[in-house]
């Protein structure tokens, strides 16, 4: 859930904590109702819509869950919140950056869950814009390499986009992120869909503009339990970070599990 940054790599790489599955599912569940309610229930007509569905879909979300969200947000259905889109910032350990989206209906609740969860891990809360600046707003696309027996190269993906020209193909390891302007994300995404390409998911999130190094586990660690309690707060959406871990900092990190 912790958007694009380096820690969104490592956590995907641990193993799945059936726990935290009810809480993804609750997520992907608004996000399906917000698009539905900014762009209608028709996913043809609506690109955000689709791209929610689809990504609830790869999490394993019941088709029953995704139908009434799309009722709800819709107005087809009674029972839809009046979701809002509430973003914090923070400092962690080594001057990390973390942003933070929430969406909620509740905002005196939001403000209170996410200031817990960082300051009680050892993070400030940062002033209104400092880190927001730090962030650009890109449409990304993420590619699994390993698909069906067969291999994705940068170089189909560069085939694939070639119409949409994206800024960049990001090798991830066992992915690769395609970026672009958010208006891009669209295009990208069905040009990946036309030659033949499964995605991941197709989203709009934040890339920071440098990165903070980390060499010391002990604030890796710390880093961790903030990132970690704001992945439990039912209000919080995404979490972008901007550090940038050594490998012998990752290593011993996915070791403590």
């Amino acid at each position: 859930m912790s958007g694009h940054s380096k820690w969104a790599t490592t956590k995907h790489k641990k193993a799945a904590i059936d726990a935290k599955r009810g809480k993804l599912f609750a997520k992907l569940i608004k996000n399906i109702e917000v698009a539905a309610k900014v762009g209608g229930g028709d996913t043809s007509g609506n690109p955000t819509l689709y791209d929610a569905i689809q990504k609830a879909k790869k999490s394993s979300v019941p088709a029953d869950n995704i139908d009434r969200a799309v009722k709800r947000g819709s107005g087809a259905e009674s029972g839809g919140a009046d979701w809002i889109n509430i973003t914090y910032e923070a400092y962690g350990p080594a001057g990390v950056a973390i942003l933070i989206e929430c969406l909620t209906d509740n905002r005196n609740r939001s403000a209170s869950e996410v200031r817990i969860a960082v300051t009680r891990n050892g993070g400030t809360m940062a002033d209104q814009g400092s880190v927001a600046r730090l962030f650009s707003r890109k449409g990304i696309v993420t590619v699994a390499k390993k698909q069906d027996g067969k291999t994705i190269s940068d170089l189909d993906l560069m085939e694939a986009t070639m119409e949409s020209d994206p800024e960049s193909i990001n090798d991830e390891g066992d992915s690769f992120e395609i970026v672009g302007e958010p208006s891009q994300l669209v295009e990208i995404r069905q040009g990946v869909q036309a030659a033949g390409i499964d995605y991941d998911s197709a989203d709009i999130a934040f890339q920071p503009s440098f990165t903070s190094p980390i060499t010391d586990i002990d604030q890796a660690r710390k880093l961790e339990k903030i990132l970690d309690a704001l992945d439990d707060c039912d209000d919080v959406q995404d979490v972008y970070s901007n550090e940038e871990m050594s490998p012998e900092v990752e290593e011993a990190l996915n070791s403590d599990d």
